[in-house]
């Protein structure tokens, strides 16, 4: 589905014009699984990005390596670099004897403002550890050193990681994989459709209390700053909303569940980051979910100078 013909999801109003707008493509899922309402392609596969990261978690714990709390939660992160987060990372990988020289996801500085302001103010450039998917990268390195598989050759497709990795994906989404890339951190991508993205999150937050998928939704919803950060949507809306499960990922995808196993995705289709909160706000507001929270969420003010003067606003 191109730009051109999906629906549009959001408008950006400047001054009271319309501008530009965002389309895009969401399914929401009902509580008991069936398709309660979609727009645009949901069938298609398209690259998840870093929503799929409970997956990967989910496949370092069945291969044997043991995280709970902050470090689970840090293994399905996209985190934002901030001090916290990047001296977890650091501690994880001592623990396993690693190093962030191990790690293979390119250096990068903080996704948050302050702490890379911070860091570069301090003299210190880009590093592994700081690159928001270290703590991923940090717990597969972590089930190799497990299991006696090699380090360097973690982020091959071919790697037991990794075929373990697919074979989680196949069985939450209950499809096959469509298409394997490259993600933007140097992981093996795995493409599958919205509905696959919304029916594994629902079966996370509706697992057996124990089993692999349930530890880390509840990872994650205990401790959401280390999913993203003390500045971002999915900490917000897991904070606010008892029982909810989100994790976003690059080019405009989000996921979320909520406790009754209602659920949802979607995909700006441009990748644009500033639609992803208005749009989310608005479809928790249509499945009954509101609150400061969600209104915080789905903010996304214009300035004209130093002064609020549109807005990005969703049109579903």
């Amino acid at each position: 589905m191109t730009p051109q013909t999906a629906p549009v999801l959001a408008e950006v109003v400047r001054s009271g014009f319309v501008e530009g707008r965002h389309h895009g493509s969401v399914v929401v899922l009902a509580a008991d699984g069936s398709v309660d309402f979609s727009l645009g392609d949901a069938t298609s596969p398209c690259y998840p990005r870093s929503s799929n990261k409970p997956m990967q978690a989910a496949a370092a714990l069945r291969s044997g390596l043991e995280l709970s709390g902050e470090r689970l939660a840090l293994a399905a992160a996209s985190h934002a670099g901030e001090p916290f987060h990047q001296e977890l990372v650091a501690t994880m990988l001592a623990e396993h004897g690693l190093g962030e020289d191990d790690l293979l996801c390119p250096p990068d500085l903080p996704v948050d403002r302050p702490s890379m302001e911070e860091q570069l103010a301090a003299g210190r450039g880009r590093t592994r550890i700081a690159m928001n998917c270290s703590g991923k990268h940090t717990a597969m390195l972590a089930a190799c050193v497990r299991n006696g598989w090699p380090l360097a050759s973690y982020l091959d497709p071919a790697h037991p990681l990794q075929e373990r990795i697919r074979e989680e994906v196949v069985r939450a989404t209950g499809e096959p994989v469509a298409h394997t890339g490259t993600d933007g951190c140097g992981a093996p991508l795995l493409a599958f459709s919205l509905t696959g993205l919304a029916r594994a999150f629902r079966s996370y937050v509706l697992a057996e209390e124990g089993s692999v998928e349930r530890r880390i939704a509840d990872a994650m919803r205990a401790h959401p700053e280390f999913v993203a950060g003390t500045r971002f949507t999915d900490t917000w809306l897991m904070r606010g909303v008892p029982g909810a499960l989100a994790k976003a990922g690059a080019e405009g995808v989000q996921a979320v569940a909520l406790a009754d196993g209602r659920a949802l995705a979607f995909k700006i289709e441009d990748g644009a980051g500033r639609a992803r909160g208005p749009v989310l706000a608005a479809l928790l507001r249509r499945l009954g979910v509101d609150g400061p929270e969600v209104t915080r969420i789905g903010e996304a003010p214009l300035l004209g100078g130093d002064a609020p003067v549109g807005e990005v606003r969703a049109a579903l």
